[in-house]
């Protein structure tokens, strides 16, 4: 019998079942499938789909400043200087074309019809999906001398679009605020919206951003403009780093109808930091555009290298790896249709931008080489080192394979190893130094918890190449128990342990010895962060006793909260741990490491600000020591639990 049979003679699927969602109840019911998530990830993408609109006016030519405010009731405004979205009646629907816009799905000026060459966004479901997911939503537009007005509420026409006065200015306003039946999350972030914002900015060369807060007790004000669009970009990205020429290499070009420009510089790390966007999206898994900037830096170093016998005849090629060492760049593309490949749509497939890329930078890159002979050489000879130093790594890779495969794998001799063999049963501590270790190994629950002790800092990942860091013993140890190999070799269906939890002393030793730790889990293992596998332990820094009576605190407000509960008087004891060690190990358990009772913070990261992450990193962990200083001026005021004894 056929399924279909099997399905009328039941009788439980009818015509009845079929469920029509008419206009925006489709967003309403399944907000996740527009925006990604209900999640702060979610909120703060309603924001991008009104801002992306504003966008395209400027890469029209019509918009130069765009204005976001955060206001005192979390909704939130965005003012453009464009043309006006159309006030005039829609033929197909008899009503205004603003109403089109903020309540129909897949329409706008971004399907032909000679309204946008190229866009971003949703591609012309943004506006109407923000309106639905909003409690309200008000719309004013400026043009032909009239300001014209309409409200919404979660998607529904409140007021139609009337004219509410006369106006000398274009441009379009829009004001909502975010639907609590729908995020779990409604407060938006100023430093998230700042990130994208300024992303925003330089990729749009000359357009100005303005992110206003007036939200009480925490008001500021942040202004965007690049002139230099996105070389600018590189500057920002390379300022904590040594740069190795002053300027920046920048191809820009159209082959057809892909207009393509990139900006890139070297600097003396060692770490990859080259980001693809198409109409301003950023596309993280890369795509067409970046295969074709791979294949035109290679074969235009390669020949360069070959041409002025920088590589002798007998050696081989440089690998594009090499020659990326170290290079910061920015590839962005626009083109009318973009085509995304994948089930998170963050990879472009279009064919016709990888040879366009391919095109422009083998060409301009070329004439580049030929005018600056001395960078050209700077940059072979730092690719060539970089080619020792994989050569070596890649042998104690083999030497590590082959042992395996001879010996079993044999586990750090300093690894406490849980008896469980199921992965998801399983989590390590990695603890910092052999005393808070020992008191670990005595209270840890010996069949799921493994303890690995470190002993002093890891190596510092963003100064070091690969054949140094896997000399570093601790990293061994920590690459070895995990069980998935780094870099290329990494393979996540092989982790041993479900979680991950790094923890060290309450102190500034113990958070700069995290650091380093999630610099290396970063730079080589980002799959543990992405797939969830990542926590910081959370240890009191307080102990307090009073009669029988203990306490535990974790913060300073926690112990004010304790001594107001059981009253400030000379019997209390109040003990302020310097590190683990002070902890026995019936403490360390019962605070840090016991399921039912602990704290663990999960370590996550957003893949739409990777640019930021890599920024952060390099500001914390690099050589250059004035962009630290200034991070920590600027974010100071955000720490918590800072020990300064």
């Amino acid at each position: 019998m056929s399924d279909l049979e099997n399905t009328q003679n039941n009788g439980d699927y009818s015509g009845e079942q079929i469920q029509i969602l008419e206009g925006l109840e489709a967003v309403r019911k399944r907000p996740g499938m527009y925006i990604g998530s209900t999640s702060a990830r979610g909120l703060h993408h309603l924001v991008y789909e009104i801002v992306d609109n504003a966008v395209d006016e400027a890469l029209a030519g019509y918009c130069t400043t765009i204005d976001v405010t955060i206001n005192p009731d979390n909704s939130i405004t965005v003012i453009d200087d464009g043309r006006g979205i159309p006030v005039d009646i829609n033929k197909k629907k008899g009503i205004s074309s603003v109403e089109v816009v903020f309540t129909i799905l897949h329409a706008g000026g971004k399907f032909g019809g000679g309204g946008y060459k190229v866009s971003g966004g949703l591609h012309g479901v943004g506006a109407s999906v923000v309106n639905a997911l909003s409690e309200w939503l008000e719309v004013v537009v400026e043009r032909d001398g009239k300001k014209y007005f309409q409200r919404y509420e979660r998607g529904k026409v409140i007021e139609h679009l009337k004219v509410i006065g006369d106006s000398d200015r274009r441009g379009t306003t829009v004001t909502f605020l975010p639907d609590k039946e729908i995020f779990e999350e409604t407060v938006f972030e100023y430093s998230t919206l700042k990130q994208r914002l300024r992303e925003m900015a330089f990729l749009t060369k000359g357009l100005k951003i303005i992110l206003n807060d007036k939200r009480e007790g925490i008001e500021q004000t942040k202004e965007f403009h690049y002139e230099g669009g996105i070389k600018e970009y590189v500057q920002y990205l390379n300022r904590s780093q040594v740069c190795l020429y002053p300027d920046i290499i920048y191809c820009e070009g159209q082959k057809g109808n892909v207009y393509v420009e990139v900006a890139m510089q070297h600097n003396d790390g060692y770490n990859e930091s080259c980001y693809s966007f198409v109409n301003n999206i950023t596309t993280p898994e890369g795509g067409t555009h970046y295969t074709g900037f791979k294949n035109a830096l290679t074969k235009a170093f390669n020949d360069y290298a070959r041409n002025m016998k920088l590589l002798k005849d007998n050696e081989e090629n440089l690998s594009g790896e090499d020659i990326r060492e170290g290079l910061s760049a920015i590839i962005s593309v626009k083109l009318p249709e973009p085509q995304f490949e994948g089930q998170t749509k963050q990879k472009l497939g279009n064919s016709e931008a990888r040879g366009a890329v391919d095109a422009v930078v083998n060409e301009q890159l070329t004439i580049f080489l030929e005018q600056n002979p001395s960078v050209g050489k700077t940059i072979v000879e730092k690719a060539v080192l970089a080619q020792r130093a994989r050569d070596a790594a890649r042998k104690a890779r083999d030497l590590t394979r082959r042992k395996s495969a001879l010996e079993g794998m044999s586990l750090p001799g300093k690894l406490a190893d849980c008896s469980d063999k199921d992965p998801k049963n399983c989590e390590i501590f990695i603890v910092e130094g052999d005393s808070a270790g020992g008191s670990a190994k005595t209270a840890r629950h010996r069949a799921t918890q493994a303890i690995l002790p470190l002993r002093g800092k890891i190596i510092n990942v963003e100064k070091a190449r690969l054949d140094k860091i896997l000399a570093n013993a601790e990293i061994r140890a920590m690459i070895t128990a995990f069980g998935t190999g780094i870099s290329d070799d990494f393979d996540i269906s092989k982790l041993r342990y479900d979680k991950i939890i790094i923890m060290t002393d309450a102190d500034v030793d113990g958070a700069h010895i995290a650091t380093l730790m999630l610099t290396f889990l970063y730079r080589f293992m980002p799959e543990l962060i992405k797939q969830g596998h990542v926590y910081l332990a959370q240890p009191p820094l307080y102990k307090v006793e009073k009669n029988k009576g203990v306490w535990y605190a974790y913060n300073d407000d926690q112990l004010n909260d304790i001594m107001v509960q059981i009253g400030r008087d000379s019997s209390n004891k109040v003990q302020r741990y310097k590190g683990l060690g002070e902890m026995d190990a019936e403490q360390l358990w019962e605070t840090t490491m016991d399921p039912q009772t602990r704290t663990l913070k999960k370590v996550s990261m957003d893949e739409d600000n990777k640019a930021e992450l890599d920024v952060t990193f390099n500001v914390l962990m690099g050589d250059n020591v004035e962009p630290r200083r200034e991070f920590i001026e600027l974010n100071a005021k955000y720490a918590k639990n800072i020990d300064i004894a």
